[in-house]
């Protein structure tokens, strides 16, 4: 797998795991079972990262968001953001600049327009605000 196809299936069970609320393990047991979405090693370690760091991400998306509260973002958006935070975070093997990339294709793939614009809006404000470019140097 490529890190765009990792990243792919990580952002699937992210998302599959807000609208279950199941226990990941089962996630990614069922997600074999089917094989609709690929789970390796990279895949579990970006899920488990993005879960385990979940209500810090949420503080981050929340106070980068001015125009709508955790509660009104869609679940979709909601994961396509953990998940790119989580890498420009604590991924040093992702430049910022492509984990926002990255986030707005997702976006472009799975929601609408204006809200790829939104997710780039917040995953922009938060890497000038908190200087992540300094990570791509």
């Amino acid at each position: 797998m490529n890190r765009r196809e990792v990243r792919d299936s990580a952002f699937k069970l992210i998302f599959e795991q807000l609208l279950r609320d199941d226990d990941i393990q089962e996630l990614y047991d069922i997600a074999e079972e089917i094989e609709e979405i690929s789970v390796n090693d990279e895949v579990r370690k970006l899920v488990d990262g993005t879960l385990a760091h979940s209500d810090e991400l949420d503080g981050i998306i929340e106070n980068y968001s001015k125009s709508r509260k955790l509660s009104r973002i869609s679940k979709l958006n909601l994961a396509i953001l953990r998940l790119a935070l989580y890498e420009c975070i604590y991924d040093d093997n992702t430049p910022v600049n492509a984990a926002i990339s990255e986030a707005v294709r997702l976006a472009m793939t799975y929601t609408y327009q204006e809200d790829a614009s939104f997710i780039n809006g917040i995953l922009g404000a938060y890497s000038r605000e908190s200087g992540s470019g300094a990570k791509d140097e």
